[in-house]
Order: C-alpha cells, then sequence, then structure tokens
C-alpha cells in the first residue's frame, strides 16, 4: 500500500475494467480527495489492446499515490471464483464503493456481497446516459446495443444478481449514491446526486497540446459490436479523411486488426493504437486542429479535456442506411441522441450511403 492509500483506501474501494474507467476514478479522487489515495482494483479483461492500457493506466494511478490490485479475472473457469472471493473481505469492509461499469456482470456479483453505503458511478462513456435512463426508469439494467433483444439463458441465470445490483445502485435511507459525469443526462433518478465531470486532472497532468494543420480521425467499435456494417463504415472513413484532408485515425482499442488493416489500406491513413485513452493521448499532443469521430464518448469528453485550446471536435452523424440487420431496435435512437447532445461539438452531416 502506498503512503498516502491510508487515508482513504481501505474504506474507498474501485473497481474498473477498462484504461477509460481508471481514468474517470484517477479524476473523481482528483476532484473529492486529493492528496488522498484508494483502493483501485483491475478486473482484468482477455483482449491484449486493452490489458495494454490499463497497465499504463495503472502506473499513472500508483504515480499519484493510489493502491493498485491487479486480478486475473478471466484468466480461467476458476478466475471468477478466485477473484470474488478474494475480494469479499475488502469488500465487506469498505464504506464507499467506485464503480466505472454498472452493466458489467462481474461488478454486479461483487455489488451484492458489500455492505457500503456510499456508491459512487464513474463515467464508462455514454453507456452512464443509458446507466441513469434506466435507473430513473426503473427498468432492469441493459447495454443500449443489447436492448430489445430476447434475453439469453446467461441473462436469466444472472437476473437475479442484476436485480440485487440495481437495487443497491438506488438511492435509500441508507445508502447513497452518486454519478460522477461529463455525459448529459435527460432523466435523474430520485435521490442520485450529479456530480459534473470536467477532466480537471487531464488539464492539469498533461498539456497543452501542440497542435497540428491537419485533422485526426477517432475510431469506433460499433462495426465490432455488430451496429454498424463494416463496408459502410469503411466508405464512410474513407470519404471522412478525403473531406478533411486527415492523415491518422485513433483505433478504438476494441477494433479489430482485420477491420483495421482494409482501413489502413482502403484510406491510406495512418493507423495509431494510442496507449492511453485518447483524452490523455489528445492533452498530451500532438493533436489535428480538427478531431473527427462518429457519435461516441469522445464527442462529449474531448472539448473538456482540450478546453483553453484551439482544437474543434466534429461529430458525424450514423447514416440510418449503415445499421446491420441485426443492430438493436434502440440503436438508433441512441446513437442520434449522442450527437444531439454534444454541446461543444461541431455537427457534421452524415456521410451519404453508397
Amino acid at each position: 500500500m502506498s503512503p498516502r492509500a491510508g487515508k482513504a483506501g481501505p474504506h474507498t474501494l474501485a473497481f474498473v475494467e477498462s484504461p477509460v474507467q481508471l481514468l474517470n476514478v484517477l479524476e473523481w479522487a482528483h476532484a473529492h480527495a486529493p492528496g488522498a489515495g484508494l483502493a483501485l482494483v483491475v478486473l482484468s479483461p482477455v483482449d491484449p489492446m486493452t490489458r495494454g492500457q490499463l497497465r499504463r493506466m495503472s502506473e499513472l494511478a500508483r504515480e499519484e499515490g493510489h493502491e493498485v490490485r491487479w486480478e486475473e479475472a478471466r484468466g480461467g473457469p476458476a478466475a471468477p471464483l478466485q477473484t470474488i472471493g478474494g475480494l469479499a473481505g475488502p469488500l465487506r469492509r469498505a464504506s464507499r464503493i467506485v464503480l466505472g461499469d454498472p452493466f458489467s456482470r462481474y461488478v454486479q456479483l461483487l455489488l451484492t456481497i458489500t455492505r457500503a453505503r456510499d456508491l459512487v458511478v464513474v463515467d464508462d462513456g455514454t453507456a452512464t446516459m443509458e446507466f441513469v435512463g434506466q435507473l430513473a426508469r426503473g427498468e432492469r439494467l441493459v447495454r443500449w446495443h443489447r436492448k430489445g433483444g430476447r434475453p439469453g439463458p446467461r441473462d436469466l441465470l444472472l437476473a437475479p444478481v442484476s436485480a440485487v445490483a440495481r437495487h443497491r445502485l438506488t438511492p435509500g435511507e441508507k445508502r447513497r449514491v452518486e454519478v460522477f459525469s461529463s455525459m448529459p443526462m435527460e432523466d435523474t433518478p430520485p435521490g442520485v446526486t450529479l456530480t459534473a465531470h470536467t477532466f480537471a486532472w487531464t488539464r492539469d497532468r498533461f498539456g497543452p497540446p501542440r497542435i497540428t494543420r491537419g485533422a485526426d480521425l477517432v475510431g469506433t467499435s460499433l462495426v465490432e459490436t455488430g451496429v454498424v456494417d463494416a463496408d459502410a463504415y469503411l466508405e464512410a472513413v474513407r470519404s471522412l479523411a478525403e473531406t478533411h484532408g486527415a492523415t491518422r485515425y485513433f483505433a478504438h482499442r476494441r477494433e479489430s486488426t482485420e477491420k483495421l488493416h482494409r482501413l489502413a489500406v482502403g484510406t491510406g491513413l495512418e493507423i495509431v493504437r494510442p496507449e492511453l485513452p485518447l483524452e490523455l493521448i489528445a492533452r498530451r499532443g500532438p493533436i489535428g486542429r480538427t478531431v473527427v469521430s462518429f457519435p461516441s464518448t469522445v464527442v462529449h469528453t474531448l472539448p473538456l479535456a482540450l478546453a483553453g485550446t484551439e482544437v474543434t471536435v466534429a461529430v458525424c452523424d450514423i447514416d440510418p442506411a449503415w445499421l446491420t440487420r441485426n443492430a438493436s431496435p434502440r440503436a438508433r435512437g441512441f446513437l442520434a441522441n449522442v450527437t444531439d447532445t454534444a454541446r461543444d461539438a461541431h455537427h457534421l452531416p452524415a456521410v451519404p450511403a453508397v
């Protein structure tokens, strides 16, 4: 344990499964308890890109005085039981739980163990908007790109766990729930405290960046999640690169190697696999004078991380013709809402489908 972790570490326990979640836990700690460490548990995924970014973010967390516990939570059939068993004691002792993904089955299982009366949900991108809306409407917790489909056997098996987690994430007489977010919220659940996430730690820690004359494109995993057709996406990226004179494409950590190869060959763009969340990469620079993205978290977060610079963030709509047959009925409206609520981003029309 780090020297500073003793102030908050035994009482505040944070769980993260992605680099962005870890970044936002650091932001929350900076805003709420500057100078005090916390105990941070990484529930490591198997994806190599995500693991690499999490390793780098863990180094930054330790530099900030936080204790980091790396769990190979998906390292084999016995890993979940071993992980949960090893965390049972800290979970019961913690008075505050900070988490990044309330939709995670892993996190939901952990929430059934904790006795903490203070729960904090930090941003996990656009999913936070959906979580808050579902909590406000009293709906079951389902990721937006899966909404509308029939629950599978695994969903039915874990339904009781999900119901308990949802109850734990609902404020009550003896339970405080905070959402720390940079995302716009349409519905506010009764009793939930909404705290503005402004990327103050990121701006204090890095930059200002060197700004290049060109444009950069930001990738998305909408193809990988089955929402957008791969051929339509490739053509849209090619058109945007040509229109804006972009030379670099910042890949999402979940984008497949095959798709990125097609993009490189078909567009001539330099494919960049960031070693840190894009907000930190952009703040450190160099970064294009214009950053173009499809509807995603970064159209909300990059303007905050780059506040005070001359960088323009632009968002390109998703043409409904790009959606796959398997896309959730909720997908079109959700993506449009992400674009419409991006107050500080320049709005671009969708690239016509071919």
